[in-house]
């Protein structure tokens, strides 16, 4: 986290998880975490570690809310992709669904909630018998919990069926550590129990340098996340009202460009986020420089992601086809996210010209856009130093989610249509009427498309989403955008990750691969 809300620490812990490899220590030199956190001290560290695998900083391996799910998630989708600079070839094997169990990125995703999900296990089971200020004691166990929630409800939805590791595993055999497969609903049950429980020790809102951490409100915000993606709408429905209407003071931003400014951050609309400094160890988000065209003077871009173009019949382009078609023109001209999300030229700090690149040569001005909103303005060069946010859940997600349960669950009523168009309204779009539910049910869709473009959410979306007929979109989805490799294989296949064939292999014998990956 930053390092005026929560102070990286390193903390030299035992990863004896069901995600690391073999283990080789010696039991007389063992420490186990009740004899190592002794102190008030100790606890807050103790959760600061579980906090500080959601971003990681520049100099680590990539981390979840740290490019990890851009690489390893998102490249799949509709969206975005691996632009020039992206070489990985792991990676742009998986971004068009070439991907197999041994892919890289496929076992970081597992490893680090994993290792996180550890780090939250030991806080919750050490804290409360170490003596200090008992609603302090309370609250660090409550973040504690809401951390695993949030690493399990990810695990969840990518994996399906994963282990449930609910205490520090402290043995150092490997058949100590190996764990089978809990079932999604026992997962799901688990995950609401941690943050209605979290919800009921933390506070409201903080104040100095805990602003960042996890409150009630973002315990309840990432529960009714969960209940839409459980389907249970009416908890969902009840839920985001409860925070709509609740004592939080969560409201939108005027301006959108406020979401993802530095200058902004942890304001109204940021329930919860993952937090990040620039120019100071590393802590920056290593996202902005990957978005910037390459060779520009005096700024350091990679060009590594860029949009997914596919074809589109138009009758106003060569050949009655539109080759370059994208996220980025399904924006209303007169969206004012358009202009927020996406840059198509940067200007150089050192010759202030400015640089951009066109699709198509024969068009004019038909530009490449990029992806803008990691981008800080307080950093000239933009190394991997910006001190851009990533929301996890902010309120317009709330208002969205809850206009969508309301809408599965009565139809397109006035109160669901009072959330999306609060969204549309900051958007500067007309209000939407007269729909039917199906009509309703695509808006929303098309609404979080627009509203939470390159925030890591649009994968998720995809494999939770569903027609009129209550099939998934997430093959018609890709098709769209010329992936066809999501036909291959296994029916429904690719609505899971396969289980990292590593952990099977080498660390978890007990693991069982999910249906199409063998």
């Amino acid at each position: 986290m930053k390092t005026k809300n929560i102070k990286y620490l390193i903390i030299l812990v035992a990863l004896a998880v069901v995600s690391c490899a073999k283990l080789k220590e010696d039991p007389r030199s063992f420490i186990p975490a009740s004899q190592f956190y002794k102190t008030q001290a100790d606890a807050v560290a103790a959760v600061t570690a579980a906090y500080s695998l959601l971003n990681g900083g520049a100099n680590t391996v990539q981390t979840p809310y740290n490019t990890l799910f851009n690489t390893g998630m998102n490249f799949m989708g509709d969206d975005e992709g691996p632009g020039p600079g992206a070489t990985n070839a792991d990676v742009r094997s998986q971004s068009v669904l070439g991907h197999s169990a041994s892919g890289l990125r496929i076992l970081q995703i597992w490893q680090q909630h994993y290792a996180a999900i550890k780090k939250a296990n030991i806080a919750i089971d050490t804290i409360p018998d170490i003596k200090f200020d008992a609603t302090l004691n309370k609250r660090l166990v409550a973040e504690a919990k809401f951390l695993r929630a949030l690493y399990y409800f990810n695990l969840v939805r990518l994996y399906g069926d994963v282990p449930l590791v609910l205490h520090d595993q402290t043995s150092i055999n490997l058949s100590d550590l190996q764990v089978p497969r809990t079932a999604a609903g026992t997962v799901y049950a688990q995950i609401e129990t941690d943050l209605t429980n979290a919800a009921a020790d933390l506070p409201n809102r903080y104040t100095g340098a805990d602003v960042g951490r996890a409150t009630a409100g973002a315990a309840y915000s990432l529960l009714a996340k969960v209940y839409l993606t459980e389907r249970k709408w009416d908890k969902a429905v009840t839920q985001a009202e409860a925070v709509i209407n609740g004592p939080y003071g969560y409201d939108l931003f005027a301006n959108y460009a406020d979401v993802f400014l530095p200058a902004t951050e942890n304001g109204k609309e940021h329930i919860f986020s993952a937090q990040f400094k620039s120019n100071s160890q590393g802590q920056g988000n290593n996202q902005a420089p990957r978005s910037i065209l390459n060779g520009i003077p005096g700024m350091v871009g990679s060009y590594a992601d860029q949009v997914v173009f596919y074809s589109v019949p138009d009758a106003t382009k060569p050949n009655g086809v539109d080759k370059f078609f994208s996220i980025y023109k399904l924006y209303p001209a007169n969206d004012k996210r358009k202009r927020v999300s996406f840059v198509t030229r940067f200007q150089s700090p050192t010759t202030n010209l400015w640089y951009g690149k066109l699709n198509d040569a024969t068009i004019p001005n038909d530009s490449i856009p990029f992806f803008n909103k990691y981008y800080d303005p307080s950093v000239a060069s933009n190394e991997a130093e910006s001190g851009a946010n990533v929301s996890i859940i902010r309120f317009s997600d709330v208002l969205l989610i809850h206009a969508e349960a309301e809408n599965e669950l009565n139809g397109p009523t006035a109160k669901a249509y009072t959330s999306i168009n609060r969204v549309r309204k900051r958007a500067g779009l007309d209000d939407l009427a007269g729909l039917d539910q199906a009509s309703f049910r695509n808006a929303v869709y098309l609404e979080r498309r627009l509203e939470f473009v390159f925030e890591y959410q649009r994968w998720f979306d995809l494999i939770r989403e569903r027609d009129a007929s209550g099939n998934g979109i997430l093959e018609a989805s890709l098709l769209k955008v010329g992936k066809t490799n999501v036909s291959k294989g296994a029916a429904g296949k690719f609505y899971l990750f396969p289980i990292p064939q590593q952990e099977i292999d080498n660390s978890n014998g007990k693991l069982t691969q999910n249906p199409g990956w063998q």
